[in-house]
């Protein structure tokens, strides 16, 4: 199509007498142009291509509806629509979420970089209700990043006490193959009781101080009021909630952390977004703590169940048998690694092996031994010794003397 210029241009040569060929001539373009040109009085209008559909208008509709319900991030997106057989690239999908998504400023702030093997950052998150135990609880999500290879551990849970804060740390030494020197946390009451000017005053959680000086790391304390002070961890959080919890689905407490392992092990063979590398290659550069060169931490933790009238107990959505006799009675757990000891009051009543899944039924059958037979006779005994709900009574009758009859009667005794 010819610009404006060009069009008046041979406008202006046809006005000054020139032919069709004398002007196809002057300007270089075909006559036939030239003709199509000279029988209108203005240039025609850019049309719209009507080409075939790019690779990606088969999957708008997936796509704006998915950000319609949940913010979530391109990479995610991608990942779907892959499964889905889309076959172009993550630029494309990248290009257009960006039209169709509000952009949101975000604050600068300064970054801090740690050497190999000195520090981690472990941080909470609140993400929602889940049902568990028969009720709604609160779902939490633990997570730890090493400083320098960026390798992620995270872990959901249904708390955040000191037992399960040591727990997940376990956990995610036994995945990193050792700990750093040090590990970063906010000031939590699992952590720290009372903080003080020199950190050598501060006064620790007992139970975590005991876990960290049998390890050997040194706990340090972000600024009060300052999060920016370990936004590795920080942006881990955000990350969990928007590119794997975000819109998933779950049968479970267990489903969700065996797809959270699946979805770690993806980011660690990933390259990072900061450093540019893959965290599972930088692991090996970080030289961390050998957990094997101190012996085994024992950790014991205990919860409080009731024991229901059919002899069972609820744990992480499984229930438990019990010895029939304890029925209706408070109960404590102790629970130990894939261990759990019954006690009830000072008694152990029974142990257990903590098994995975959920709405499970655990069932020893020595613990209703004798239960069939004593509830036989107890319903022949309620029988017997049982009192009647009412009882039937004759009409009341009045007792009188003879001689009131003897009176009515008009009769008079000798």
């Amino acid at each position: 199509m010819l610009t404006m210029e060009e069009f008046l241009m041979i406008r202006d040569l046809y006005n000054q007498g020139l032919n069709i060929s004398q002007i196809a001539q002057t300007t270089g373009v075909d006559r036939k142009t030239v003709r199509k040109y000279l029988a209108t009085q203005t240039p025609p209008s850019a049309q719209p291509r009507t080409g075939k559909p790019g690779k990606l208008a088969a999957y708008k509709d997936y796509i704006q509806n998915r950000i319609a319900d949940y913010p979530l991030s391109a990479a995610r997106i991608y990942r779907e629509i892959q499964e889905q057989g889309f076959a172009g690239k993550y630029t494309i999908v990248k290009d257009y979420i960006r039209t169709i998504r509000p952009h949101t400023p975000v604050q600068a702030v300064f970054r801090y970089e740690t050497k190999p093997g000195v520090q981690a950052q472990v941080d909470w998150g609140e993400c929602g209700h889940l049902k568990a135990d028969g009720r709604q609880r609160k779902l939490y999500c633990f997570s730890m990043i090493l400083g320098y290879s960026r390798m992620r551990h995270v872990v959901f849970t249904l708390s955040t006490d000191t037992p399960t804060l040591i727990q997940c740390h376990l956990d995610a030494f036994d995945s990193f193959g050792g700990y750093t020197e040090e590990i970063l946390y906010d000031n939590i009451k699992t952590v720290i009781l009372k903080r003080a000017f020199r950190a050598s005053d501060h006064q620790w959680n007992p139970k975590f101080e005991d876990f960290f000086l049998h390890h050997g790391f040194i706990p340090r304390l972000c600024k009060p009021y300052c999060p920016q002070t370990k936004g590795k961890i920080e942006n881990t959080i955000g990350y969990v909630k928007r590119d794997f919890l975000l819109g998933g689905a779950f049968s479970s407490l267990a489903d969700m952390n065996r797809q959270v392992r699946q979805w770690c092990n993806r980011v660690n063979a990933e390259s990072h977004g900061t450093t540019h590398e893959i965290p599972v290659d930088r692991l090996h550069q970080e030289n961390l703590k050998s957990i094997t060169a101190i012996p085994p931490y024992l950790l014991r933790r205990e919860e409080h169940r009731k024991i229901s009238r059919e002899a069972y107990l609820s744990y992480l959505g499984n229930r438990y048998s019990v010895p029939y006799r304890y029925a209706g009675r408070e109960a404590i757990l102790e629970i130990q690694g894939d261990q759990m000891i019954v006690r009830v009051g000072t008694e152990t009543v029974c142990r257990h092996t903590i098994v995975p899944g959920h709405a499970r039924i655990i069932r020893e059958r020595e613990h209703f031994s004798g239960l069939l037979a004593e509830a036989m006779r107890c319903n022949t005994q309620s029988g017997v010794a049982s009192r009647p709900f009412f009882r039937l009574i004759g009409p009341e009758v009045e007792h009188r003397s003879l001689s009131v009859y003897e009176g009515l009667s008009g009769e008079v005794q000798p």
